[in-house]
């Protein structure tokens, strides 16, 4: 499946980005790690690739492919792509992508910017050039795809009390830490790596059961997004693979459940027909490992079924809206 619409590309400069849209950083520690990543930053592949792209209409019928899945115990890694296979990772996204890249917060979306700092210049060149950067529009999901990112620095958020970080860096904690535990954490990558990203936002917090409309905007936004990064990888190599790296999409601030936002996320990757999707669950096996069995049940083996029968099923199941983590 894969009729996806795009409603903007741009093409930008690494190099200019960081020439004419520095950063504008709020956050002390922030700055830190912005600074020793951006530092003598120049790169001889300089390219980044900007779309925005239409939420898609959902299809009839969805079938169980033979899509990889692979479950990885901790966070994102970001392996670079190879002429054999395109890597994408999600980005957490709020609906202004990138909108709170520079405060005290550091979380997935934040901390994605900061390992990634020309992202920060991207975002202050899209303001200024007044470009589309919403990734919902109107109750539609509008995800956004960025190619061809420098992760130039490695931030640890685990534990640590030898190096004073005892309840570690991610969420609220970062803005707490002091100086000396932001530079040990940070980690410069020498080569850096290049990433690709799909920017897009689960449904806003919520309480009590999922209601149907929810559950078809998750799937609308996972299978625009999914489809769209592989209608690019397919331009530059149709016979390329496409892996997407994703993980509990909207259940930490936003409260999403975490056993349906997998289910739905693996349900999408069948649609958009990608060859594996990876699934970083930090640690929680449990609501992936769950989801699995659930698809299992609900859904028949290898043929067809009616995508508003699926709805059905997991309806039945009455999914409810977990709790914000506060992050």
């Amino acid at each position: 499946m894969n009729d996806s619409r795009l409603l903007l590309t741009q093409q930008f400069n690494a190099n200019e980005l960081f020439a004419q849209y520095p950063p504008v950083i709020t956050d002390l520690n922030k700055s830190i790690v912005f600074k020793l990543g951006l530092k003598e930053h120049y790169t001889e592949s300089p390219v980044i690739g900007y779309t925005r792209w239409a939420q898609m209409g959902l299809p009839e019928d969805v079938y169980k492919t033979d899509v990889k899945l692979v479950k990885h115990s901790g966070y994102f890694s970001y392996p670079p792509s190879s002429n054999n296979c395109v890597e994408w990772h999600l980005n957490f996204a709020h609906e202004d992508v990138f909108g709170f890249y520079g405060g005290p917060l550091f979380a997935q979306d934040e901390m994605q910017v900061v390992e990634h700092p020309i992202l920060a210049c991207l975002r202050e060149a899209i303001l200024d050039l007044e470009l589309e950067r919403t990734t919902v529009k109107n109750g539609q999901a509008t995800p956004i795809l960025i190619t061809g990112v420098e992760r130039r620095c490695e931030v640890a958020t685990d534990p640590n009390a030898a190096l004073e970080r005892p309840h570690g860096l991610y969420g609220n904690e970062f803005q707490f830490a002091s100086d000396k535990a932001i530079r040990t954490a940070t980690t410069l990558l020498s080569p850096p790596t290049k990433t690709n990203i799909i920017a897009m936002e689960s449904p806003q917090p919520d309480f009590g059961l999922y209601t149907r409309d929810q559950i078809k905007f998750i799937l609308a936004s996972a299978i625009t997004g999914f489809s769209a990064a592989v209608k690019l990888s397919k331009e530059i190599n149709e016979d390329a693979e496409v892996s997407i790296h994703t993980g509990y999409w909207g259940c930490g601030a936003y409260g999403g459940n975490r056993e349906l936002m997998p289910l739905l996320q693996i349900i999408a990757a069948y649609c958009a027909d990608i060859d594996t999707l990876h699934f970083h669950t930090g640690g929680d096996h449990n609501g992936y490992d769950a989801a699995l069995a659930t698809l299992d049940d609900i859904m028949t083996e290898w043929e067809g079924m009616c995508l508003e029968q699926l709805i059905d099923n997991i309806m039945a199941l009455r999914y409810d809206w977990g709790v914000s983590d506060g992050n």
